[in-house]
Protein backbone atom coordinates (compact mmCIF):
# COMPACT_ATOMS: atom_id res chain seq x y z
CA UNK A 1 0.00 0.00 0.00
CA UNK A 2 1.58 2.81 -1.13
CA UNK A 3 0.78 6.47 -0.44
CA UNK A 4 -0.43 9.18 -3.04
CA UNK A 5 1.74 12.38 -3.86
CA UNK A 6 -0.19 15.12 -2.52
CA UNK A 7 1.34 17.38 -5.27
CA UNK A 8 -0.95 17.71 -7.86
CA UNK A 9 1.69 17.13 -10.60
CA UNK A 10 2.04 13.51 -10.54
CA UNK A 11 -2.01 13.54 -10.76
CA UNK A 12 -3.30 12.83 -14.48
CA UNK A 13 -7.18 13.99 -14.89
CA UNK A 14 -9.02 11.24 -16.45
CA UNK A 15 -6.89 8.36 -16.02
CA UNK A 16 -8.81 5.15 -16.00
CA UNK A 17 -7.70 1.50 -15.36
CA UNK A 18 -6.76 -0.92 -18.05
CA UNK A 19 -9.02 -2.95 -20.40
CA UNK A 20 -10.35 -6.25 -19.50
CA UNK A 21 -7.92 -7.95 -22.30
CA UNK A 22 -4.73 -7.43 -19.74
CA UNK A 23 -6.24 -8.87 -16.98
CA UNK A 24 -7.76 -11.99 -18.85
CA UNK A 25 -5.99 -12.55 -22.37
CA UNK A 26 -4.04 -15.40 -22.12
CA UNK A 27 -2.24 -14.21 -25.34
CA UNK A 28 -1.08 -11.06 -23.80
CA UNK A 29 0.25 -13.00 -20.53
CA UNK A 30 2.49 -15.21 -22.97
CA UNK A 31 3.80 -11.66 -24.93
CA UNK A 32 4.52 -9.99 -20.96
CA UNK A 33 6.49 -13.32 -20.47
CA UNK A 34 8.33 -12.55 -23.39
CA UNK A 35 8.16 -8.45 -23.79
CA UNK A 36 8.76 -7.82 -19.95
CA UNK A 37 10.17 -10.66 -17.66
CA UNK A 38 12.42 -11.93 -20.51
CA UNK A 39 13.73 -8.73 -21.13
CA UNK A 40 14.22 -6.96 -18.29
CA UNK A 41 16.18 -7.27 -14.83
CA UNK A 42 13.98 -9.61 -12.73
CA UNK A 43 14.74 -9.95 -8.99
CA UNK A 44 15.34 -14.05 -7.85
CA UNK A 45 16.20 -13.62 -4.63
CA UNK A 46 18.38 -12.52 -1.78
CA UNK A 47 22.35 -13.21 -1.40
CA UNK A 48 21.27 -14.21 2.20
CA UNK A 49 19.70 -17.49 0.42
CA UNK A 50 23.14 -18.27 -0.10
CA UNK A 51 25.05 -17.66 2.67
CA UNK A 52 27.97 -20.19 2.21
CA UNK A 53 29.98 -21.25 -0.84
CA UNK A 54 27.85 -24.28 -2.61
CA UNK A 55 24.82 -22.78 -1.28
CA UNK A 56 22.04 -22.10 -4.66
CA UNK A 57 18.55 -22.20 -5.37
CA UNK A 58 16.45 -22.77 -8.52
CA UNK A 59 14.22 -19.81 -9.82
CA UNK A 60 12.25 -19.87 -13.07
CA UNK A 61 11.88 -16.60 -14.85
CA UNK A 62 9.96 -16.13 -18.06
CA UNK A 63 9.91 -19.96 -18.50
CA UNK A 64 13.66 -20.76 -17.99
CA UNK A 65 14.75 -22.38 -14.82
CA UNK A 66 17.76 -21.15 -13.75
CA UNK A 67 20.40 -21.83 -11.00
CA UNK A 68 22.12 -19.11 -8.69
CA UNK A 69 24.66 -20.09 -6.45
CA UNK A 70 27.46 -18.83 -4.66
CA UNK A 71 31.17 -20.40 -5.89
CA UNK A 72 33.91 -21.25 -3.79
CA UNK A 73 35.37 -18.11 -3.96
CA UNK A 74 32.53 -16.33 -2.89
CA UNK A 75 30.77 -14.85 -5.92
CA UNK A 76 27.50 -15.22 -6.78
CA UNK A 77 26.58 -16.77 -10.28
CA UNK A 78 23.79 -17.78 -12.28
CA UNK A 79 23.32 -20.33 -14.49
CA UNK A 80 20.62 -22.02 -17.29
CA UNK A 81 19.84 -25.27 -15.30
CA UNK A 82 20.62 -27.58 -18.38
CA UNK A 83 23.15 -29.76 -19.46
CA UNK A 84 25.68 -29.15 -22.18
CA UNK A 85 25.78 -32.43 -23.82
CA UNK A 86 22.32 -33.18 -24.30
CA UNK A 87 19.98 -30.50 -22.94
CA UNK A 88 19.23 -32.65 -19.63
CA UNK A 89 17.96 -30.50 -16.85
CA UNK A 90 20.58 -30.27 -14.04
CA UNK A 91 19.33 -29.68 -10.86
CA UNK A 92 15.91 -30.91 -9.88
CA UNK A 93 15.67 -29.47 -6.16
CA UNK A 94 14.32 -26.04 -5.35
CA UNK A 95 17.36 -25.17 -3.13
CA UNK A 96 20.05 -27.06 -1.26
CA UNK A 97 24.31 -27.00 -1.42
CA UNK A 98 26.61 -28.05 -3.92
CA UNK A 99 30.14 -30.05 -2.90
CA UNK A 100 32.56 -28.94 -5.47
CA UNK A 101 30.56 -29.32 -8.42
CA UNK A 102 27.58 -29.93 -10.47
CA UNK A 103 27.04 -33.26 -11.96
CA UNK A 104 24.42 -34.35 -14.63
CA UNK A 105 22.37 -37.50 -13.82
CA UNK A 106 22.19 -38.43 -17.45
CA UNK A 107 25.83 -38.59 -18.88
CA UNK A 108 28.06 -37.59 -15.58
CA UNK A 109 28.96 -34.49 -17.01
CA UNK A 110 30.62 -32.64 -14.54
CA UNK A 111 30.74 -28.60 -14.04
CA UNK A 112 32.74 -26.65 -11.38
CA UNK A 113 31.09 -24.00 -9.28
CA UNK A 114 32.27 -21.15 -11.96
CA UNK A 115 30.36 -23.38 -14.80
CA UNK A 116 33.51 -24.84 -16.23
CA UNK A 117 33.34 -28.21 -17.83
CA UNK A 118 35.73 -30.41 -15.83
CA UNK A 119 34.24 -33.66 -16.23
CA UNK A 120 33.28 -35.41 -19.62
CA UNK A 121 33.60 -39.49 -19.65
CA UNK A 122 34.79 -40.46 -23.16
CA UNK A 123 34.63 -37.18 -24.64
CA UNK A 124 38.77 -37.30 -24.98
CA UNK A 125 37.67 -40.34 -27.99
CA UNK A 126 36.59 -37.39 -29.84
CA UNK A 127 38.29 -35.47 -31.91
CA UNK A 128 38.90 -32.28 -31.72
CA UNK A 129 36.49 -31.87 -28.11
CA UNK A 130 37.58 -28.97 -25.82
CA UNK A 131 36.13 -29.14 -22.60
CA UNK A 132 36.42 -25.28 -22.95
CA UNK A 133 34.21 -24.83 -25.19
CA UNK A 134 31.27 -26.32 -23.19
CA UNK A 135 30.85 -23.99 -20.12
CA UNK A 136 27.13 -24.02 -18.71
CA UNK A 137 25.30 -20.80 -20.00
CA UNK A 138 25.56 -18.09 -17.37
CA UNK A 139 22.42 -15.95 -17.71
CA UNK A 140 22.91 -11.82 -17.06
CA UNK A 141 23.00 -11.22 -13.08
CA UNK A 142 23.88 -7.91 -10.97
CA UNK A 143 23.63 -7.47 -7.25
CA UNK A 144 21.61 -4.56 -5.74
CA UNK A 145 21.65 -3.53 -1.90
CA UNK A 146 21.76 -7.64 -1.61
CA UNK A 147 19.03 -8.28 -3.70
CA UNK A 148 20.22 -10.67 -6.68
CA UNK A 149 18.86 -9.80 -10.66
CA UNK A 150 18.78 -11.66 -13.80
CA UNK A 151 18.21 -10.82 -17.34
CA UNK A 152 17.89 -12.93 -19.89
CA UNK A 153 19.14 -11.35 -22.96
CA UNK A 154 22.56 -11.79 -24.25
CA UNK A 155 23.32 -8.43 -24.49
CA UNK A 156 21.25 -6.91 -21.53
CA UNK A 157 20.93 -3.06 -20.99
CA UNK A 158 23.23 -2.11 -18.53
CA UNK A 159 22.46 -2.85 -14.89
CA UNK A 160 23.49 0.52 -13.60
CA UNK A 161 21.98 2.63 -15.89
CA UNK A 162 18.62 0.80 -16.00
CA UNK A 163 18.30 1.15 -12.04
CA UNK A 164 20.38 4.30 -11.88
CA UNK A 165 17.25 6.25 -9.93
CA UNK A 166 17.78 4.04 -7.08
CA UNK A 167 21.76 2.81 -7.09
CA UNK A 168 22.09 4.61 -3.78
CA UNK A 169 18.65 5.40 -2.48
CA UNK A 170 18.39 2.84 -0.08
CA UNK A 171 21.68 2.21 1.28
CA UNK A 172 21.05 3.64 4.95
CA UNK A 173 18.80 0.36 5.20
CA UNK A 174 21.62 -2.01 5.31
CA UNK A 175 19.35 -3.86 3.19
CA UNK A 176 22.65 -5.88 1.68
CA UNK A 177 23.38 -7.69 5.40
CA UNK A 178 19.70 -8.23 6.43
CA UNK A 179 18.19 -11.71 6.96
CA UNK A 180 15.22 -13.75 6.22
CA UNK A 181 12.97 -14.58 9.46
CA UNK A 182 10.17 -15.81 7.19
CA UNK A 183 8.95 -16.91 4.24
CA UNK A 184 5.71 -17.45 3.01
CA UNK A 185 4.37 -18.40 -0.53
CA UNK A 186 1.24 -17.54 -1.37
CA UNK A 187 -1.13 -18.45 -4.43
CA UNK A 188 -3.32 -15.69 -5.42
CA UNK A 189 -6.09 -15.80 -7.95
CA UNK A 190 -5.15 -12.70 -9.75
CA UNK A 191 -3.51 -10.84 -12.30
CA UNK A 192 -0.06 -9.70 -11.46
CA UNK A 193 -0.66 -6.19 -12.26
CA UNK A 194 -3.30 -6.27 -9.86
CA UNK A 195 -0.72 -6.97 -7.11
CA UNK A 196 1.21 -4.30 -7.93
CA UNK A 197 -1.50 -1.60 -8.43
CA UNK A 198 -3.16 -2.64 -4.98
CA UNK A 199 0.17 -2.04 -3.26
CA UNK A 200 0.87 1.84 -4.85
CA UNK A 201 -2.44 2.96 -2.96
CA UNK A 202 -3.81 3.23 0.09
CA UNK A 203 -7.14 4.30 -1.06
CA UNK A 204 -8.58 0.78 0.00
CA UNK A 205 -6.86 1.06 3.77
CA UNK A 206 -9.92 2.44 5.71
CA UNK A 207 -12.84 -0.70 4.36
CA UNK A 208 -9.87 -3.44 3.80
CA UNK A 209 -7.42 -2.87 6.78
CA UNK A 210 -8.87 -1.64 9.69
CA UNK A 211 -5.85 -2.42 12.11
CA UNK A 212 -4.02 -1.00 9.59
CA UNK A 213 -5.43 2.88 9.34
CA UNK A 214 -5.49 2.86 13.26
CA UNK A 215 -1.58 2.74 12.95
CA UNK A 216 -0.94 4.53 9.86
CA UNK A 217 -2.86 7.57 8.57
CA UNK A 218 -3.58 6.54 4.90
CA UNK A 219 -4.26 10.08 4.02
CA UNK A 220 -0.95 11.66 5.55
CA UNK A 221 1.88 10.11 2.73
CA UNK A 222 3.90 10.94 0.09
CA UNK A 223 5.66 9.79 -3.05
CA UNK A 224 8.74 10.93 -4.16
CA UNK A 225 9.31 8.56 -6.95
CA UNK A 226 6.08 8.69 -8.86
CA UNK A 227 6.91 7.99 -12.77
CA UNK A 228 8.90 5.30 -14.43
CA UNK A 229 9.64 1.88 -13.23
CA UNK A 230 9.99 2.72 -10.05
CA UNK A 231 7.30 4.08 -7.88
CA UNK A 232 6.60 5.17 -4.22
CA UNK A 233 6.99 6.75 -1.13
CA UNK A 234 6.19 6.78 2.54
CA UNK A 235 3.52 7.20 5.09
CA UNK A 236 4.37 8.06 8.90
CA UNK A 237 4.25 6.07 12.19
CA UNK A 238 2.65 8.53 14.43
CA UNK A 239 4.20 7.53 17.23
CA UNK A 240 7.61 5.54 18.06
CA UNK A 241 6.94 2.18 17.35
CA UNK A 242 6.39 0.31 13.91
CA UNK A 243 3.86 -1.27 12.12
CA UNK A 244 2.89 -4.78 14.15
CA UNK A 245 0.59 -5.87 15.97
CA UNK A 246 1.26 -4.21 18.92
CA UNK A 247 2.17 -1.15 17.16
CA UNK A 248 6.04 -1.23 18.97
CA UNK A 249 9.04 -2.17 17.56
CA UNK A 250 9.85 -5.55 17.29
CA UNK A 251 13.35 -6.20 16.89
CA UNK A 252 16.29 -3.76 17.19
CA UNK A 253 16.65 -0.73 14.46
CA UNK A 254 18.07 -1.93 10.96
CA UNK A 255 21.07 0.73 11.23
CA UNK A 256 21.79 4.04 9.67
CA UNK A 257 17.88 5.30 9.37
CA UNK A 258 18.11 9.54 9.90
CA UNK A 259 16.02 9.97 13.14
CA UNK A 260 13.25 11.02 10.82
CA UNK A 261 13.09 7.93 8.95
CA UNK A 262 12.58 6.06 11.93
CA UNK A 263 9.26 7.51 12.00
CA UNK A 264 8.12 6.67 8.86
CA UNK A 265 6.90 3.35 6.89
CA UNK A 266 8.27 3.29 3.05
CA UNK A 267 6.44 1.73 0.21
CA UNK A 268 8.15 1.25 -3.15
CA UNK A 269 7.35 -0.86 -6.56
CA UNK A 270 10.30 -1.96 -9.07
CA UNK A 271 9.09 -2.74 -12.35
CA UNK A 272 7.90 -5.88 -12.70
CA UNK A 273 8.16 -7.82 -9.99
CA UNK A 274 9.39 -6.68 -6.54
CA UNK A 275 7.81 -4.77 -3.81
CA UNK A 276 9.76 -3.42 -0.73
CA UNK A 277 7.89 -2.16 2.20
CA UNK A 278 10.45 -1.10 4.81
CA UNK A 279 10.10 -0.49 8.30
CA UNK A 280 12.25 1.13 11.52
CA UNK A 281 13.22 -2.32 12.81
CA UNK A 282 12.28 -4.89 9.72
CA UNK A 283 11.46 -5.15 5.40
CA UNK A 284 9.18 -6.95 4.30
CA UNK A 285 9.44 -8.15 0.41
CA UNK A 286 6.88 -9.34 -2.08
CA UNK A 287 8.28 -11.10 -5.24
CA UNK A 288 5.30 -11.27 -7.81
CA UNK A 289 5.69 -14.52 -10.34
CA UNK A 290 3.11 -14.58 -12.76
CA UNK A 291 1.61 -18.10 -13.39
CA UNK A 292 -1.19 -17.47 -15.70
CA UNK A 293 -3.23 -14.06 -16.92
CA UNK A 294 -5.91 -14.76 -13.44
CA UNK A 295 -2.90 -16.37 -10.91
CA UNK A 296 -0.03 -15.64 -9.67
CA UNK A 297 2.88 -15.94 -7.01
CA UNK A 298 3.70 -13.43 -4.35
CA UNK A 299 7.18 -14.89 -2.55
CA UNK A 300 7.08 -12.74 1.01
CA UNK A 301 10.37 -12.29 2.96
CA UNK A 302 10.22 -10.51 6.64
CA UNK A 303 14.27 -9.45 7.06
CA UNK A 304 15.66 -8.31 10.02
CA UNK A 305 19.20 -7.43 10.98
CA UNK A 306 21.34 -9.76 11.70
CA UNK A 307 22.13 -8.65 15.05
CA UNK A 308 18.39 -8.88 15.97
CA UNK A 309 18.51 -12.39 16.02
CA UNK A 310 20.92 -12.75 19.12
CA UNK A 311 18.54 -10.37 21.61
CA UNK A 312 15.96 -11.70 23.99
CA UNK A 313 13.54 -8.87 23.08
CA UNK A 314 13.90 -10.00 19.53
CA UNK A 315 9.71 -10.78 18.49
CA UNK A 316 9.50 -11.04 14.59
CA UNK A 317 5.89 -12.74 14.94
CA UNK A 318 4.90 -9.19 15.83
CA UNK A 319 5.53 -7.91 12.49
CA UNK A 320 4.79 -11.41 10.83
CA UNK A 321 1.40 -12.02 11.78
CA UNK A 322 0.65 -8.02 11.15
CA UNK A 323 1.15 -8.41 7.72
CA UNK A 324 0.50 -12.19 6.90
CA UNK A 325 -2.93 -10.75 8.53
CA UNK A 326 -3.01 -7.23 5.96
CA UNK A 327 -1.74 -9.35 3.05
CA UNK A 328 -4.22 -11.80 3.08
CA UNK A 329 -7.00 -9.39 3.06
CA UNK A 330 -5.15 -7.80 0.01
CA UNK A 331 -4.95 -10.82 -1.74
CA UNK A 332 -8.88 -11.40 -1.52
CA UNK A 333 -9.98 -7.90 -2.57
CA UNK A 334 -7.61 -8.57 -5.77
CA UNK A 335 -8.89 -11.89 -6.56
CA UNK A 336 -12.39 -10.25 -6.06
CA UNK A 337 -11.28 -7.38 -8.37
CA UNK A 338 -10.15 -10.06 -10.89
CA UNK A 339 -13.52 -11.88 -10.53
CA UNK A 340 -15.32 -8.71 -11.59
CA UNK A 341 -12.58 -7.91 -14.53
CA UNK A 342 -13.28 -11.34 -16.16
CA UNK A 343 -17.01 -10.43 -16.07
CA UNK A 344 -17.94 -9.17 -20.30
CA UNK A 345 -19.59 -6.12 -18.38
CA UNK A 346 -16.33 -4.57 -17.12
CA UNK A 347 -15.70 -1.24 -18.38
CA UNK A 348 -12.03 0.62 -17.74
CA UNK A 349 -13.01 2.91 -14.37
CA UNK A 350 -11.39 6.28 -13.38
CA UNK A 351 -8.68 6.53 -10.82
CA UNK A 352 -8.94 8.71 -8.54
CA UNK A 353 -6.72 11.51 -7.21
CA UNK A 354 -5.59 9.00 -4.56
CA UNK A 355 -4.54 6.70 -7.13
CA UNK A 356 -1.61 8.38 -9.27
CA UNK A 357 0.81 5.53 -8.39
CA UNK A 358 -1.60 2.92 -9.95
CA UNK A 359 -2.34 5.07 -12.56
CA UNK A 360 1.67 5.03 -13.26
CA UNK A 361 2.18 1.84 -13.11
CA UNK A 362 -0.21 1.30 -15.41
CA UNK A 363 1.65 3.84 -17.25
CA UNK A 364 4.94 2.45 -17.67
CA UNK A 365 3.57 -1.34 -18.25
CA UNK A 366 1.76 -0.04 -21.33
CA UNK A 367 5.07 2.22 -22.30
CA UNK A 368 7.41 -1.36 -21.83
CA UNK A 369 4.90 -3.47 -23.37
CA UNK A 370 4.12 -1.28 -26.50
CA UNK A 371 7.53 -0.39 -26.77
CA UNK A 372 8.88 -4.25 -26.72
CA UNK A 373 6.12 -4.72 -29.77
CA UNK A 374 7.33 -1.71 -31.53
CA UNK A 375 10.85 -2.87 -31.94
CA UNK A 376 10.52 -6.20 -32.67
Amino acid sequence: MTAFLKTAESYTPGAQTLPRRYFASPEIFAEEMERIFAQHWICAGHQSQLAAPGDFFVQNVAGESLILLRDRAGEIRGFYNLCRHRGTRLCEKAVGRFHDSIQCSYHAWTYSLDGRLIGAPHMTQIAGFDKAQYPLHAVGLALWQGFIFVNLQPDPEPFATAFAPLMDKFAYWNLAMLRSAKRIEYQVRANWKLIFENFSECYHCPPVHPMLSKLVPYDAAENDLYEGPFLGGFMPIPKAGSVTMSGNLCARPLGDSAAEDHRRAFYYSIFPNLLLNMHPDYVLTHLVWPQAPDRALVCSDWFFHPEAFERADFNPNDAIDFWDMTNQQDWHVCELSQQGISSRMYRPGPYSSRESIPAAFDREYLRVFEDVKRKA
